[in-house]
């Protein structure tokens, strides 16, 4: 212990007298590993933490699976495509199939069900607000080990058709919304029209939600649904065995594998499914008939809850991953040459040292120990920067195009992986420069002159500026396609005018509207905002355009043959007649629609470019019949007119067919009011809330943005990655720069004799500065080969079919432009031996200044 601390203080001594060193050492630490802590914090809460709860091993999440023919009929959740079967794997499960499920299960202690409600319409006090809601089980809290902060959680007795109305509301929205005022539990607040009672606050660390990022607002029984929906329809569908809309899960006693649990419940799980497909209504199945797939249960770990967004973050998480490990790595190399540099001027030191009795391991030891010092140093400063720069990375979300609803916390895994990395770095790039200060010739050491000390650039000096050169390069390359991605991306022709744009939802369902009351509620609303000074038009959607949700089914087409499955799906877009006028899309052909084309009026649709070529090639469409749903609707819906194709889902997918309908032909759900305004659409945002109020201050307005804004949601991860990694890349090449620079320095400095041997014999400024420059170049042009010959193999990698996941993700993030793009190479490459003569000419110019005679005389 008392030599550690020897070592300690002398090793702060020793930076403390090398005060340049040492800043550009810790604040280059500091930088990559601040980025490192900070996107550990993010991968560690979005990928690596379970539920908040008891015992979350112990938790199976229940989902199925089934080929194409399956018997879902009305599933409302995600369907993606389950790895290595290719099967359809579903998350939604119907009531009654719960509910048989919990009453026969053996092998599982608890099993409960959720299911996530989204925005609901809450007035409190007589304000009415959004907020996110969600559905459970009685046993929801209780199964998953939940003690509540205040009051008391949902239980069996909540869940009952007959019970009187309760919610649960977490404890960030009684912060925001109650001030954390303990009287909150009694209270009385109307949802959707309906009065609840809020019994009981979750505690802070419970996110309530079963998905990271979600953190719904309240908490309702699962039996008491259908208060929330004005529509009986609706309010019947809820308790049906066709309709599958909650997700389940359960706690399995101990001892039971998910294999068990699997097994013993899928039977029933079947029986369920095929007795709902057997009550459902004639027209929810499809046309076909004959024999369908069961589907097959599937049990997961639970204790992360549901994963489907986590997947969405994995491969980018990896991506970031691995461009901040490099730009460490480039720290790291650069700090090896600074101390392989200053070795040189302590061979003395080690010399004197060495023969006064010191052992080489002595020495070794207390090089490393400046080393740890240094990693602990930018580690430290490191930590801070991580712990500012938090709410930066919860501005991304790949998965949903708007900002993460998490809580990044530098808590004990992530100061442990800061400390493990500090450790990694001060050893990775402290080791083999202390070997090599140790490893001296005590006799021509002992001679030598500090300031005439002789040595020429090692072989690992030499290797690590072309190791730096080349990641820089590779980095650098990455965020030029990325780059290049995004301007491609931005200047995609959206087929409509994004300026001037102002969009916002209302749910009047939620404030208790049936389906007779909208339609002149929208006609209000309308004039209302037309009414408004600055205001060209108004118009209302089911979607906001480049928002990512959309509604599509098959179309079958009057006395055509029925298209392939996959290339039968049409877009619907249920639009206000004033739609396309509005947004600025083109008509092409025909006739756009008209107050005219109401619930009386024969149905009609104005199609896009691609539907029109899709179902009728080269033939005139207007005046032709076609339906959704069934091939006998095929005669319901006459086209009238072809519009100009349009961007819908996002910027960078393919436009799909879309048949534009006019409500109230069709009906809508949650709407979307599009307002076209004669300036900044910004500055009309208070007077459309006062025009909104005069016509129901009950009803609020919720995802007001711009249709600009709603593009860069959209475009949220193509606008992260340039930023991301140009950062990163322009600080490796600074970093390289560096190392560049001092490398050079120091070879100037170590070959001060023999230049002015060469000047004394005749040798000009011109020559040496050639010289010198040139063999400076030589290690950045070995790097810039290297870094493109690597960039391109990964390229390649990129575009094979052996491609991995990560390589995948990559190739399809890419949009105009080849992961082996020429004009990229050339220009990084450019940009790259541009900095690289920089950082050789300065040190080549203080060797033309050299005096010849004081050369001479440092021997």
């Amino acid at each position: 212990m008392q030599t550690l601390l020897q070592d300690l203080r002398y090793g702060i001594r020793q930076l403390l007298k090398s005060p340049g060193f040492t800043a550009v050492a810790v604040l280059s630490l500091a930088l990559g590993i601040g980025a490192n802590t900070a996107l550990f914090s993010l991968v560690d809460a979005v990928l690596l933490k379970t539920l908040p709860v008891r015992k979350p091993e112990e938790l199976a999440l229940f989902k199925w699976a089934s080929g194409e023919r399956g018997l879902s009929l009305s599933h409302n959740g995600t369907i993606d495509q389950e790895p290595g079967t290719g099967m359809r794997l579903g998350t939604s499960f119907s009531v009654p199939a719960f509910e048989l499920m919990r009453a026969h299960t053996q092998t599982l202690s608890d099993l409960f069900a959720f299911a996530p409600r989204g925005e609901l319409n809450v007035s409190v006090d007589g304000e009415a607000e959004v907020a996110g809601g969600q559905l459970v089980s009685g046993n929801f809290h209780s199964g998953l080990g939940v003690r509540p902060a205040l009051g008391r959680m949902i239980n069996n007795d909540d869940d009952q058709t007959s019970a009187n109305p309760v919610a649960v509301i977490s404890f960030r929205y009684w912060r925001r919304r109650f001030g954390l005022d303990p009287a909150v539990v009694g209270k009385t607040i109307n949802i959707n029209g309906a009065p609840f009672t809020i019994v009981g606050v979750t505690p802070p660390q419970f996110y309530s939600g079963m998905e990271v990022g979600d953190s719904p607002d309240l908490t309702l029984p699962l039996a008491l649904a259908r208060l929330l929906e004005p529509n009986s329809q609706s309010q019947s569908e809820f308790a049906q065995a066709w309709y599958w809309w909650v997700r389940v899960m359960g706690r399995m006693k101990p001892g039971v594998s998910l294999e068990q649990a699997r097994a013993e419940l899928e039977g029933i799980f079947q029986q369920s499914a095929q007795a709902g497909w057997e009550a459902s209504p004639a027209n929810r199945r499809p046309p076909d008939s004959g024999p369908r797939d069961l589907p097959r249960l599937r049990a997961l770990p639970g204790g992360q809850g549901e994963i489907y967004l986590r997947q969405s973050y994995e491969q980018p998480l990896r991506v970031m991953l691995i461009v901040v490990g490099l730009t460490l790595l480039v720290a790291c190399a650069n700090i090896a040459n600074l101390l392989l540099a200053r070795a040189v001027t302590r061979r003395q030191e080690m010399a004197v040292r060495l023969a006064l009795g010191a052992g080489r391991f002595r020495l070794v030891r207390q090089l490393l120990t400046e080393s740890l010092l240094l990693a602990f140093a930018g580690s430290a400063l490191g930590w801070l920067l991580a712990w500012l720069s938090r709410g930066l990375l919860l501005m991304w979300s790949p998965g949903r195009g708007s900002q993460l609803d998490a809580e990044l916390h530098m808590d004990w895994r992530v100061f442990g992986f800061t400390a493990a990395v500090a450790v990694a770095t001060g050893l990775l790039f402290g080791l083999a420069p202390a070997l090599r200060a140790t490893r001296v010739d005590l006799n021509s050491a002992l001679k030598e002159n500090t300031r005439g000390a002789k040595g020429s650039l090692s072989v690992l000096g030499k290797s690590l500026v072309i190791a730096q050169v080349a990641v820089s390069l590779v980095l650098l390359i990455g965020a030029g396609l990325f780059i290049r991605t995004l301007h491609n991306l931005q200047n995609v022709s959206l087929g409509f005018n994004a300026e001037d744009l102002l969009i916002f939802r209302i749910d009047p369902r939620a404030k208790g509207y049936g389906a007779e009351q909208t339609a002149p509620l929208y006609q209000r609303i309308c004039e209302r905002l037309e009414a408004v000074p600055g205001v060209r038009s108004a118009t209302i959607s089911e979607f906001a355009a480049l928002s990512g949700n959309g509604r599509n089914g098959p179309a079958y087409v009057e006395g055509r043959a029925t298209l392939p499955r996959n290339e039968n799906n049409v877009f619907q877009q249920r639009v206000r007649w004033n739609y396309l006028q509005t947004m600025e899309i083109r008509l092409l052909a025909g006739r756009g629609f008209t107050p005219q084309d109401d619930e009386r009026a024969m149905k009609v649709a104005v199609i896009n470019q691609t539907m029109a070529r899709r179902f009728f090639g080269d033939e005139n469409p207007l005046g032709k019949h076609f339906g959704f749903g069934r091939a006998e609707n095929s005669n319901q819906i006459e086209i009238v007119g072809v519009a100009r194709d349009s961007r819908y889902l996002r910027p960078r997918r393919d436009i799909p067919p879309i048949a534009y309908l006019p409500f109230p032909q069709v009906s809508l759900g949650m709407t979307t009011f599009t307002v076209r305004t004669a300036g900044d659409p910004t500055q009309m945002t208070a007077a459309i809330r006062a025009a909104m109020r005069e016509v129901d201050k009950d009803l609020p307005l919720f995802g007001v943005k711009t249709q600009t804004e709603q593009m860069d949601q959209s475009l949220a991860q193509e606008r992260f990655f340039p930023k991301l990694t140009s950062f990163f890349g322009l600080l490796a090449l600074l970093l390289a720069g560096i190392g560049l620079y001092g490398v050079m320095s120091y070879a100037v400095a170590q070959r001060t004799h023999e230049i002015g041997v060469r000047m004394a014999i005749g040798a000009t400024q011109e020559n040496i500065l050639r010289r010198v420059i040139g063999q400076g170049m030589l290690l950045a042009g070995a790097g810039v080969v290297i870094g493109s010959a690597a960039a391109l193999a990964l390229a390649r990698l990129i575009t094979s079919n052996a491609a991995n996941d990560l390589t995948r993700f990559i190739s399809d993030f890419l949009y105009g432009v080849r992961a082996a793009d020429p004009l990229t190479f050339v220009a990084v490459a450019l940009l790259l031996l541009l900095v690289a003569l920089l950082a050789c000419y300065l040190p080549a110019r203080r060797a033309t200044k050299v005096d010849p005679m004081v050369a001479l005389r440092c021997e």
